[in-house]
């Protein structure tokens, strides 16, 4: 198998076309074997039929999945093209997630178990202010419904038969006001250097954000004070995944929303 250009990039894997008509899902180290079974799994829990991902592979002394291709752009790119559809967009992410919440998988991890181990194990946390994020967390809510976990513009296929979520790799059951408040987070972090980086042309990214919150508010009521809650939890939780640059905007928002 030969490899060409990705074609498509994010922080933990590259994705290529393949001879096949398939597409690999190639992680970058420090992301290995194992992370490539637990995503697997998790596709084939998501994927109920099990024939969206093959089994995993080793390409170069990196570890992979192959995937059934889907022809589409990624709605980062398609935004970028057709500005004026920006509104009509934003809704349609917050129907897609609505739709997302509105299915129960017993077989996923538990989002409040992975937030907690998180929250214990960063460095960068003080004690007391860490004990006090796992009280709020301990506090909220639990909820056994489908969670994305990482669902961003990125994240979303456009095709010719609608929209078609990837990259499951953190795929839980929860409380779907935790998965609202990661996605919010990831805007508000999002630079230009990242995948979102089209999002980034003053005000439209703010301005998506807003549009894609007053939806999912239309389609399912969201308690605004909870909202907040998890938003100080995800983004304590955050600081885990140690993305360069991040710490210091992950703290002001722990700081913002715990007032």
């Amino acid at each position: 198998m030969i490899l060409g250009k990705p074609i498509a990039l994010g922080r933990t894997a590259e994705v290529y076309a393949c001879e096949n008509g398939q597409v690999l899902k190639l992680f970058r180290p420090p992301w290995g074997r194992a992370a490539a079974e637990s995503e697997a799994r998790l596709a084939r829990t998501v994927h109920a039929a099990g024939t969206a991902v093959g089994e995993v592979i080793e390409y170069d002394g990196r570890f992979g999945l192959p995937y059934a291709h889907v022809e589409g752009r990624l709605l980062v790119d398609v935004l970028f093209t057709t500005p004026w559809k920006l509104a009509e967009f934003a809704r349609g992410f917050a129907d897609i997630h609505a739709r997302v919440h509105a299915h129960v998988l017993p077989e996923l991890p538990s989002q409040r178990q992975r937030l907690e181990d998180r929250l214990r194990s960063t460095t960068v946390l003080p004690g007391a202010l860490k004990d006090v994020l796992l009280g709020i967390l301990a506090s909220l809510p639990d909820g056994d419904r489908v969670c994305h976990g990482d669902f961003h513009p990125a994240n979303v296929l456009v095709t010719a038969h609608g929209p078609v979520i990837v990259d499951w790799t953190d795929a839980t059951r929860r409380n779907p006001v935790a998965d609202i408040a990661r996605t919010l987070l990831l805007f508000q972090l999002a630079t230009e250097a990242a995948p979102l980086r089209r999002l980034m042309v003053a005000g439209v990214r703010s301005w998506f954000r807003r549009v894609y919150l007053g939806r999912y508010r239309l389609v399912a009521p969201l308690d605004e004070a909870q909202l907040m809650a998890w938003q100080s939890v995800i983004a304590a939780a955050r600081l885990r995944e140690e993305v360069l640059g991040e710490a210091d905007r992950l703290m002001r928002v722990v700081h913002v929303a715990r007032r």
